[in-house]
């Protein structure tokens, strides 16, 4: 490997953990002296996340967003994305509309310091191992939904892709969306497998796009698999264009 190469692959790897650092301090900060005055507010969720987007040069990406002029008054709703890796955290957060919260895994909140921020933002999470307490955190969303303005953004695959293409869809979001008669709008980020290399410093461009709110309503309870079969097909249709 040139070792014009090396070293900027050993910058950026510097850069990126010089930035990190700071963003820890930073969320330590702002965690101490903001959050304790409105913990679990959910308009802090797009808040942290546009900052974790302001990352993305580090890792040579140009990120684009898509969406419609009046995405902003789209009102409830639950977001669903694709989700491909550890990037997702600075491109898909860039296209977050407050309030919106995500729903992770309880595990998270043993991280330190993202753990307790993401919970601190109002984020929801789940027992992923407990089915009894998934289907609980569905009742919950739907409760949340009646109580105030919020939206829920959740990914449909329930794990990382890594480079495998959209996988199958689990069926909470579309649950949840059926029960508490909200519309479903579909996140798409084209790939970033194989995409990123530390080594350079422009690793091409990534769009983030949101699609048109999906009308629910004409979907029963006994039909959840086929709104997620159509939500997928939809999504998968828009990936492919983006490769």
């Amino acid at each position: 490997m040139p070792v014009s190469q090396t070293f900027r692959g050993c910058y950026a790897i510097y850069l990126s953990s010089y930035y990190y650092r700071d963003l820890q301090h930073l969320s330590l900060c702002i965690r101490l002296h903001l959050l304790p005055f409105s913990p679990r507010n959910p308009k802090h969720v797009a808040t942290f996340g546009h900052m974790f987007g302001r990352l993305a040069p580090l890792f040579g990406l140009k990120v684009e967003c898509r969406k419609s002029a009046d995405a902003e008054s789209y009102g409830n709703a639950i977001y669903i994305a694709n989700h491909q890796n550890n990037y997702d955290m600075v491109t898909a957060s860039n296209i977050v509309q407050p309030p919106t919260v995500t729903v992770g895994k309880k595990s998270l909140l043993w991280i330190p310091f993202f753990g307790q921020l993401y919970w601190l933002t109002g984020n929801l999470l789940i027992d992923r191992n407990n089915r009894t307490k998934a289907h609980g955190t569905i009742a919950e969303v739907v409760n949340h939904f009646k109580k105030r303005r919020i939206s829920i953004w959740m990914f449909p695959e329930g794990t990382r892709s890594r480079g495998r293409g959209l996988l199958p869809f689990k069926t909470g979001a579309f649950h949840a969306a059926i029960a508490a008669g909200v519309p479903i709008i579909p996140v798409c980020v084209s790939t970033t497998s194989n995409k990123i290399n530390l080594n350079r410093l422009h690793n091409g461009l990534v769009i983030v796009e949101m699609l048109p709110p999906i009308d629910v309503s004409q979907y029963g309870k006994d039909q959840v698999r086929e709104l997620a079969a159509h939500c997928r097909s939809i999504m998968e249709q828009k990936n492919r264009r983006a490769r």
